[in-house]
């Protein structure tokens, strides 16, 4: 293994600059030379690549974001389309190409495994909607991005005696709501995995109007529902003015926290390890505070546990 190369793809994490520290110092301090490749698998295809030492990833470990950038390139999905980025890749020599990113961008690293190039996947994703992994690069710093907001909204909605509905990302996985709400002292937590019933939120609030209580905060992951609709529903029954707060992109930004740069900094010496012995077509991840891999076949067909017990917590500290 002479030369590899990184990319980050789909959505940015806070983490993912520690990852590509970690992978390029690892890299040269083992004689091998890096190629950063510029926003994912589309400037992969376009040949957007420059070679990194180790001045180019200096001063980046607490930074969020991805300085090698990212961009959605669907058509990554067609054959022709990932010979062509295999082709680009063999007339650069890169032999070994880390991705860093979602289950998308695994699939994409997957079309290039079965093409002859060496891939490991690091995943990179806010949502933690990843089966095989407790924890993907990102979480925790959203999660803490959404305390932080929830802290402010609960000031305001106690001192004007509000339901806050607010909602994170999550389309396919409640994670973010779930850990966040519970961190946030929310009264009821909406996620994907779960049904709720309209009533039973209504009624949380009324109960809570009779105890004198201040506020009620309702936590929604976005594929969820429509937030607007249901905060609009609590203040037509109940009466109580009830606001909604998308926190959006926020979630996706900001400095990492020390476990996201840790946790991204072991997958990505691990990453070049992998590459070292000659391994492809592996997915890094972390079981119980260990750092294991898997086969990325078996790792994409796996089917992610919702955490019951978690979410029976919170339901009985309502």
């Amino acid at each position: 293994m002479k030369k590899i190369g990184i990319l980050t793809s789909g959505g940015d994490a806070p983490g993912m600059n520690a990852a590509i520290r970690a992978v390029v110092r690892t890299a040269l301090v083992n004689n091998i030379e890096v190629m950063g490749i510029y926003k994912g698998y589309l400037g992969l295809h376009e040949g957007e690549i420059l070679p990194m030492d180790r001045s180019s990833v200096s001063d980046i470990i607490q930074k969020g974001g991805t300085i090698l950038k990212t961009a959605r390139f669907p058509e990554f999905a067609d054959p022709k389309v990932r010979e062509k980025a295999a082709q680009v890749l063999r007339v650069y020599g890169i032999e070994g190409l880390v991705v860093i990113g979602g289950d998308g961008s695994f699939l994409g690293a997957k079309g290039l495994s079965d093409l002859g190039i060496k891939t490991i996947g690091i995943p990179g994703t806010i949502d933690n909607d990843m089966a095989y992994t407790d924890r993907t690069i990102g979480f925790d710093t959203a999660q803490n991005t959404v305390i932080d907001a929830i802290n402010k909204i609960r000031d305001t909605s106690s001192s004007h005696q509000r339901v806050s509905v607010v909602e994170v990302m999550g389309r396919n996985c409640g994670d973010l709501a779930l850990y966040a709400g519970i961190a946030g002292g929310a009264t009821t937590i909406l996620v994907p995995e779960k049904k709720y019933s309209k009533d039973e939120i209504i009624k949380t609030v009324m109960d809570g109007k009779r105890h004198k209580k201040h506020h009620n905060l309702v936590v929604i992951a976005e594929g969820v529902g429509n937030s607007e609709e249901i905060a609009k529903e609590i203040e037509d029954v109940s009466g109580i003015e009830t606001r909604t707060t998308v926190l959006g992109h926020i979630q996706r930004g900001g400095m990492p926290t020390a476990y996201d740069r840790i946790l991204a900094t072991r997958m990505g010496h691990r990453a070049v390890e992998l590459l070292i012995e000659g391994k492809s077509a592996r997915v890094i991840g972390t079981v119980k505070g260990d750092i294991v891999d898997y086969d990325i076949h078996e790792a994409l067909s796996m089917t992610r546990p919702f955490n019951e017990k978690l979410y029976q917590i919170a339901m009985d500290l309502v």
